[in-house]
C-alpha cells in the first residue's frame, strides 16, 4: 500500500500527473496524464462583457486563503447537477497540508458575509494547477476566476493548467495543447520563482526541489500585498 504524501503530490504535478477519485467516498486514487491538456494563456484570458459588468459592479468581496479549508469542502460536496465527485477524504487531507506549507491557495467570493464561491489550486513555481470551483450565487466563481488570474499576472506565473477544457473555460480563453507541448510548458514553468499575492502578503512559489526552494511556504511570505479528457493515462493507489 503506497501513502500519499504532500511530496509525493508536488512531484507528481512537477511531473505531467494530476489525482482524482471515482467520487466522493471511493479511496483508490487514480492518476491521470490527458493526451490533450488544458490550460488557460495568461495573457489570452478572455472576460466576457457581461462579466466585466459584474466585475465593476463590485458585488462580491474577494478574499485569498482565508477560508481554503470551506472552499475545497465545497467543492467536493455534491450537487443535484454533480451527484459525484473526485475529491475523496485523502485529496482533501493532501490538499489542505499543501495550503499549510504554502503550496495550494484559494480564491473566494463572498457575498453578505458568506461564502459565494471560489477556486483553489496548487502552485508550484511558476506554475498554478487549478483544481476545482464551486458556486453559490451566480457568477461568484467568475469572479474568483477572475481575481486570481489577475494575480497569477501580478505574481510572474507562466502557465495556468486547467486539466480539461469545458466549455465554460471556453469563454475565457481555455485551450488544448498536446502531452508533449504541455510538458515543455511545465518544465519551463516550474523551474521559474514566482510569488502568489495572499491577503496576508506575497507567497514565493518556488519548486522546494530547486536551490531557492527552502524560501518557498507559508512561512516565506514577503512584504508585497494586493487589497474530461477524451483518452488519458492513469495509474492508482490505495
Amino acid at each position: 500500500m503506497q501513502v500519499l504524501s504532500p511530496e509525493l503530490l508536488l512531484c507528481a504535478y512537477a511531473s505531467g500527473l494530476f489525482p482524482m477519485a471515482n467520487d466522493r467516498f471511493d479511496p483508490v486514487i487514480h492518476w491521470i496524464e490527458p493526451r490533450r491538456r488544458g490550460i488557460l494563456p495568461l495573457e489570452a484570458f478572455h472576460v466576457p462583457r457581461s462579466l466585466r459588468k459584474v466585475v465593476r459592479q463590485a458585488r462580491f468581496e474577494i478574499r485569498v486563503d482565508s477560508a481554503f479549508a470551506q472552499v475545497i469542502a465545497a467543492c467536493a460536496a455534491s450537487r443535484p447537477e454533480r451527484p459525484r465527485t473526485w475529491l475523496n477524504d485523502e485529496l482533501i487531507e493532501l490538499y489542505c497540508a499543501l495550503h499549510e506549507r504554502g503550496f495550494a491557495h484559494s480564491v473566494e467570493a463572498w457575498a453578505d458575509g458568506r461564502l459565494a464561491g471560489g477556486v483553489y489550486g496548487v502552485s508550484l513555481g511558476a506554475a498554478f494547477f487549478g483544481e476545482s470551483m464551486f458556486t453559490r450565487r451566480r457568477d461568484a466563481s467568475k469572479v474568483a476566476l477572475v481575481e486570481l488570474v489577475e494575480r497569477l499576472r501580478a505574481g510572474g506565473y507562466r502557465l495556468l493548467d486547467t486539466q480539461f477544457v469545458t466549455d465554460h473555460l471556453r469563454r475565457f480563453g481555455a485551450m488544448e495543447v498536446s502531452r508533449p507541448a504541455y510538458r515543455t510548458l511545465l518544465r519551463d514553468a516550474i523551474e521559474m520563482p514566482a510569488t502568489f499575492y495572499s491577503d496576508a502578503g506575497g507567497v514565493p512559489s518556488v519548486a522546494p526541489w530547486s536551490s531557492g526552494g527552502s524560501s518557498a511556504g507559508a512561512s516565506g511570505r514577503s512584504s508585497g500585498r494586493r487589497s474530461s479528457a477524451s483518452s488519458q493515462s492513469t495509474t492508482q493507489t490505495s
